[in-house]
């Protein structure tokens, strides 16, 4: 009883903070808060982790399967943006990421998928699991904030700067919010496939090759794009496109691997 109350409050509220996120947009008139969102979507987060510290992390080990990691990584996101949105102005974020949360918690509840980690067998795996999903949430929201700096451009290109795009910081302030989620997220992404290659036997077994292959891909096109801005001094487009790519093949290498296995092949 307790998991149906938990998850349905959470859900709520990760709902009603994007409603009203989404009515400090300008074309709606009222009183301008940020605070009352993002108060409403920490609760959210709050009844969020109560469900994944019970569910995610057992006495046997980790609960790894899909429906989990998903709510585990959107998890993440979703707290990350909202702490930084108080110091940054990255709350119009909340309005893709939150219903997003709510998806996955209510999935993690209705539809959990069962794939347990033994702590006992695979000493210091945790820690490798643990850095991958916060390298693959701040790389997620790095993916979102290109989306929406994108939006940007485009609009800012047609001479069309209204509704979400009115509420986004200046493009110079987005791109740099981008390249330091990359950078950390970046560096998070480093030291898990570091752990990966220290605490597994074998990152290219069968069951790992594919994973481990888009996972050093990903991080090369990372690699490159941050060089390019360094180097090079990449901007606006490229680093949009080179950004998303970069995620894209991140999300194949985790979840695209996790649901041939444990969805199609049942295993």
């Amino acid at each position: 009883m307790i998991d149906v109350v938990v998850t349905f409050v959470g859900v709520i509220l990760y709902i009603a903070a994007t409603i009203v996120l989404f009515k400090q947009l300008p074309l709606h008139s009222g009183e301008k808060n940020k605070y009352k969102p993002l108060a409403l979507g920490l609760i959210a987060a709050l009844f969020h982790a109560d469900l994944l510290a019970r569910h995610v992390f057992t006495e046997n080990g980790l609960q790894m399967g899909i429906t989990h990691v998903a709510s585990l990584a959107t998890w993440f996101v979703a707290t990350l943006l909202l702490i930084a949105a108080f110091r940054k102005p990255v709350e119009s974020l909340g309005i893709l990421i939150l219903p997003l949360a709510a998806i996955t918690l209510l999935g993690e509840y209705l539809m959990p998928v069962d794939h347990l980690v033994s702590s006992a067998d695979h000493k210091g795996l945790g820690v490798h699991i643990v850095l991958s999903i916060l390298a693959y949430s701040l790389l997620g929201l790095a993916a979102v904030q290109a989306i929406l700096t994108a939006i940007q451009e485009r609009h800012l290109h047609n001479r069309q700067p209204g509704g979400l795009i009115r509420t986004l910081p200046p493009m110079e302030t987005m791109e740099t919010l981008l390249i330091q989620m990359i950078t950390i997220g970046f560096a998070l992404q480093t030291t898990s496939l570091a752990s990966g290659f220290i605490y597994l036997d074998d990152m290219f077994a069968q069951k790992l090759v594919h994973k481990t292959t888009l996972s050093l891909s990903a991080w090369f096109v990372f690699a490159i794009l941050l060089l390019g801005r360094w180097r090079y001094g990449w901007r606006g487009r490229t680093v949009i496109r080179w950004t998303i790519t970069g995620f894209f093949t991140l999300l194949l290498a985790y979840f695209g691997s996790k649901y041939v296995l444990e969805v199609i092949l049942e295993r």
